[in-house]
């Protein structure tokens, strides 16, 4: 460091003139600018594969332009006659130009993919109506309708309507199992294809269940390890650490095993005469299986954070409780579960978050009532329909910004106790 000297102006400076207070400002910038560069790596991986794809994920939630790209003279109809008007001829002909050219750049079943989303059927409708397209000649409302006579559906032309602009919050609606009326409004879906709240419920609750179950379970496994002498402690620690050097994948199919009907399981209970040969008990696909895998699998993520905050409890407090006259039960309840409530609600959030996010395991074992809405997520991917996707991942995103919110505000951010 600079040798500080007495200037003739009285301030501190350093050996070569300078004022002190800014020769440690100097140092202080070229020391966060050099911290800057070293965290510069690991900021930029986190923008390109965390912020920018969440980022897109959430543009696409209410933004699709398949079908506008590809119906500008509709769209242009929409524009020029407001919500109410009637379908009159000059819509058919927009109509019949937008089909002409969607046969001719094969993008007609895009367009009625679009529209299929809430309007089912319009996928069929759109490419078997523009094969005929160059067909079409006025009054081309008379010919289009004679093509099919679908096309005289409401509820089609409103969607239409809603697809001719790109940004669109009817995912978000579908979602929730809302959708647009006939008039623009918004209510109810159909009864028959109301499954969204079912399975953000379903996840939820089963979610909630399976952190409540690792609680019990694990919460005396962090305790036994945390009361234990330190070299039987590490030995136990390492059967509890043993799932995270197994695949996933291995440990949810060695559920399906010991669990299936002629598994290991009802094979014992079939042997000892608990049950007979006919009445095996079906603990797989279905939410037995999911609940019973996921809480195995999530375990370990209650007990350590458990285990952190247990470990370091003086064991003198509860002997104190009770040299003073309270009973075993009372010292424990009043005296030990209070300082490990920061490792509970840690454990707690860890488990409940992961759960809510959970695919495999569901997808392997939970059959038709085990399935998360993390399974439906996946499977608007796998069909490309990457808009209703991004709309139940965001609000699942949302839900658990909201947890996260709630546990800040009730516990504290601070007292977050994971190692």
């Amino acid at each position: 460091m600079a040798e500080a000297v007495a200037g003739s102006g009285g301030g501190l400076r350093t050996a070569d003139g300078r004022p002190l207070g800014e020769a440690l400002a100097q140092a202080q910038g070229r020391a966060r600018r050099r911290a800057l560069l070293l965290v510069a790596p690991l900021l930029l991986f986190v923008l390109f594969s965390f912020v920018v794809p969440i980022g897109q994920l959430l543009i696409s939630a209410f933004s699709d332009d398949d079908f506008a790209r590809n119906a500008p003279a509709l769209g242009a109809w929409f524009d020029e006659n407001p919500r109410g008007s009637p379908i009159d001829e000059s819509a058919y002909a927009a109509l019949a130009a937008d089909l002409k050219a969607a046969k001719e750049n094969r993008t007609a079943g895009q367009m009625g993919e679009r529209i299929n989303y809430e309007v089912s059927g319009a996928r069929s409708l759109f490419t078997s109506t523009a094969r005929n397209a160059d067909k079409f000649e006025p009054p081309y409302r008379e010919a289009i309708l004679a093509a099919r006579a679908e096309w005289d559906n409401p509820r089609l032309w409103e969607s239409m309507r809603q697809a001719s602009s790109s940004v669109t919050p009817n995912f978000f609606l579908a979602a929730v199992d809302l959708r647009r009326s006939e008039t623009g409004g918004i209510e109810r879906a159909p009864e028959e294809v109301r499954v969204y709240q079912m399975l953000f419920m379903r996840t939820f609750a089963l979610s909630a269940l399976i952190t409540v179950l690792c609680l019990l379970l694990g919460y005396p496994i962090a305790h036994l390890l945390a009361t234990l002498p330190l070299r039987y402690s590490n030995l136990l620690m390492i059967f509890v650490l043993l799932p995270f050097w197994t695949s996933l994948l291995v440990r949810t199919t060695s559920w399906i095993v010991l669990l299936q009907s002629e598994g290991v399981l009802n094979n014992i209970l079939v042997g000892f005469g608990i049950i007979g040969d006919d009445g095996r008990i079906r603990m797989i696909y279905n939410q037995t299986g999911t609940i019973v895998a996921m809480t195995h699998i999530l375990l370990p993520f209650m007990v350590l954070p458990l285990y952190s905050v247990m470990r370091p409890i003086p064991p003198s407090y509860v002997r104190a409780a009770r040299s003073l006259g309270a009973s075993s039960w009372t010292a424990f309840r009043r005296i030990y579960v209070p300082q490990t409530m920061p490792g509970v609600a840690a454990g707690g959030l860890l488990v409940f978050i992961l759960a809510v996010g959970y695919y495999i395991t569901p997808a392997l074992v939970g059959g038709a009532t085990g399935q998360l809405i993390s399974n439906l997520i996946a499977f608007h991917f796998e069909n490309s329909n990457w808009s209703m996707a991004a709309a139940l991942a965001s609000l699942l995103l949302l839900a658990v910004l909201i947890l996260y919110w709630l546990y800040d505000r009730l516990i504290g951010i601070d007292n977050l106790k994971l190692g």
